[in-house]
């Protein structure tokens, strides 16, 4: 398993965009497993682990990162897929 290192503090807060769409499916595993969409294009899933921590997993990559809300777990997901750009420090 390969976890990303991206500082979720440092990336803008910002409400998404309409275009972006959330939905979810019951996992046997995880429970609740969240999808983000832009339009029609899946770009990543996250859920939430046991100990609260959530875990964003873009698209077509096995990075996973950890995050403490969900809100990063999605900004982490456009992030890494180069949908938004962190602001500088």
């Amino acid at each position: 398993m390969t976890f990303a290192t991206l500082h979720t503090q440092a990336i803008a807060p910002t409400k998404l965009a309409p275009d972006f769409e959330i939905d979810s499916v019951e996992d046997e595993d995880f429970g609740t497993s969240y999808r983000l969409w832009k339009n029609c294009h899946f770009l990543g899933s996250f859920y939430q682990r046991l100990d609260e921590k959530w875990i964003a997993q873009p698209s077509n990559t096995e990075c996973r990162q950890e995050c403490d809300t969900e809100y990063q777990a999605q900004l982490v997901i456009l992030a890494m897929l180069g949908l938004v750009v962190p602001m500088a420090a």
